[in-house]
C-alpha cells in the first residue's frame, strides 16, 4: 500500500475504490529516536494511519512452512506450485512488517517500533510463516539526502539483522522496495512535489532502482531462503489511457507515458537480480496497485533461472474484490505460476473480506499475506495488531486464528 496523511486516510475508502494502495505515514511530528545497526526500531507518530475464517487444513503434501524450524526452506517455482529443497510443495502464509520504506526517509530510525528477537516471536507465535518486509531505495542506497544513521551501511546492517531474526525462527524473509526515487505528476501522483522516495511511484526508475537491486541480490544471493518482491505496487495505467503500453513499460520500462522519468521494467531489474548471481525466488507484482493481473503472462519477463512468481495485491476497496473477478482474472494466473498475495486487507476493522480471499486462496494453493503487523488505527488502514506482543485488532483476529487453524 502507499502512504497518504491523515486527512486523506478518512476518506480513503471512497477516492481509492479503484486504486487499491496501502496507507502509511508521511507527515510524522513525533522526535526522532535513535537507531542502532542491530536493533534499529524506533517509534512512528501515534496518529499515523497505516497501508492501506475458514481454517482450512492443509495436506501434509502442501503444508505451510513451519516456524520455529531450524532454518526456512529455499524455495523454487516449479510449474505452479512453490517447492522446497526436497520438491515439497510450500506455501507462504504470514504478514507484512511495515516501516522500513519511510523511517528512515522522514528522518525517524530504520523500522516502526520493536523488530528485536521478542517481537518476531511475536510474530510467530501466529504460525507465520513468511514476513514481507518493505524497503526504500534511496535509504539502502545511502543517498546524501538521508541521515547517515538510518542509511547506507547502517540501514543495511539492520535489515539483514532482521532477516537473520526472521530465519532463526523458521520464517522466510520477503525483502521488497516500496517506495522509490522519480518526480512523477500524472494520474494518481502522491508526491508530485519532490523526486524524492517519499510515496510510492507508479514505477521504478532507471537512475537508482537497478543498482539497489543490484545491491540487494549480492548481499542475499548466498541466502537462497530470502525471497526478492521486486516493486510494490505498479500503476503505470493510471499514467495513460493504453493498458497496452501501460503493461509493455511495466515490463520493458524506459520512456513511459505520462511518467515524467526514465523507468526501469521489471524484466530490467530482474537481469540486475540475476547478473549479481541471485538465484533466489523472485515475485513480479501486476498494474492497478498489483491488483491487476490480467496481462501478467502475456508480458512475463525471462527469467534464466525460472525462479518466478506472480505477485498480486487485494483489499475490499479494490476493482478486483470478489470470487467472480478472482475466478476470471486470477485462475489462469495462478493454473500456471506460483501465486502470491503479497497484501491482503480491508479497512473496515473486521476480517469479513480476507476470509472470503483466504478461503478463495486455500482452495488454489496459493499464498497471502496481510497488511500489517504495525500498530496504527486499522480503519485508516489495514493494522492487523495494537501491541508488539501480538494482541489482534478485530481486523487481525481473522488472519491470526485462520493460521493458527491450519496447523
Amino acid at each position: 500500500m502507499r502512504a497518504p496523511p491523515r486527512l486523506y486516510a478518512l476518506v480513503a475508502a471512497a477516492v481509492l475504490s479503484v486504486v487499491g494502495t496501502a496507507l502509511v505515514p508521511t507527515g510524522a511530528t513525533a522526535s526522532a529516536a535513535s537507531a542502532s545497526a542491530t536493533t534499529t526500531a524506533s517509534v512512528a507518530p501515534a496518529d499515523a494511519p497505516s497501508k492501506r475464517s475458514m481454517p482450512s487444513k492443509a495436506s501434509k503434501a502442501t503444508e505451510p512452512l513451519r516456524p520455529n524450524a531450524a532454518a526456512p526452506p529455499k524455495l523454487r517455482a516449479s510449474g505452479n506450485k512453490l517447492v522446497d529443497e526436497n520438491g515439497t510443495t510450500r506455501r507462504l502464509l504470514g504478514v507484512n512488517r511495515s516501516g522500513g520504506e519511510f523511517m528512515c526517509v522522514q528522518g525517524y530510525g530504520i523500522f516502526d517500533g520493536p523488530v528485536d528477537d521478542a517481537s518476531v516471536k511475536a510474530i510467530a507465535d501466529w504460525k507465520v510463516n513468511a514476513v514481507r518486509v518493505p524497503l526504500n531505495e534511496e535509504c539502502w542506497l545511502g543517498l546524501s539526502h538521508i541521515d547517515p544513521a538510518y542509511g547506507g551501511t547502517n540501514y543495511i546492517a539492520a535489515v539483514k539483522a532482521l532477516v537473520a531474526r526472521l530465519e532463526a525462527h523458521g520464517i522466510t524473509p520477503i525483502v521488497e522496495l516500496h517506495w522509490s526515487h522519480g518526480t512523477y505528476t500524472g494520474g494518481d501522483s502522491h508526491c508530485p512535489d519532490t523526486a524524492y522516495a517519499t510515496c510510492q511511484k507508479p514505477m521504478p526508475n532507471a537512475q537508482y532502482t537497478p543498482a539497489f537491486w543490484t545491491s540487494v541480490a549480492q548481499t542475499f544471493k548466498s541466502d537462497q531462503a530470502v525471497v526478492f518482491d521486486l516493486f510494490n505496487e505498479p500503476f503505470p495505467d493510471r499514467a495513460t489511457s493504453d493498458l497496452t503500453a501501460a503493461w509493455k513499460c511495466w515490463r520493458d520500462g524506459g520512456s513511459c507515458p505520462g511518467i515524467d522519468f526514465q523507468v526501469a521494467g521489471m524484466q530490467t531489474l530482474l537481469n540486475a537480480v540475476r547478473a549479481a548471481g541471485a538465484k533466489n525466488l523472485v515475485l513480479i507484482p501486476g498494474v492497478a496497485y498489483s491488483n491487476d493481473l490480467r496481462q501478467w503472462l502475456t508480458y512475463k519477463p525471462n527469467d534464466p533461472a525460472g525462479n518466478l512468481a506472480a505477485a498480486w495485491h487485494t483489499y475490499n476497496f479494490n476493482t478486483c474484490s470478489s470470487e467472480s473477478c478472482f475466478n476470471e482474472q486470477l485462475a489462469p494466473v495462478i493454473a500456471q505460476v506460483p501465486f502470491v498475495a503479497g497484501e491482503i486487507g480491508e479497512n473496515t476493522c473486521s476480517h469479513g473480506y480476507i476470509d472470503r480471499v483466504m478461503a478463495w486462496l486455500d482452495a488454489k494453493g496459493a499464498s497471502y499475506l496481510g497488511w500489517t503487523w504495525n500498530t496504527w488505527d486499522c480503519s485508516s488502514g489495514p493494522s492487523l495488531i495494537s501491541d508488539y506482543n501480538g494482541t489482534p485488532t478485530n481486523f487481525g483476529v481473522g488472519l491470526r486464528d485462520h493460521l493458527k487453524g491450519m496447523q
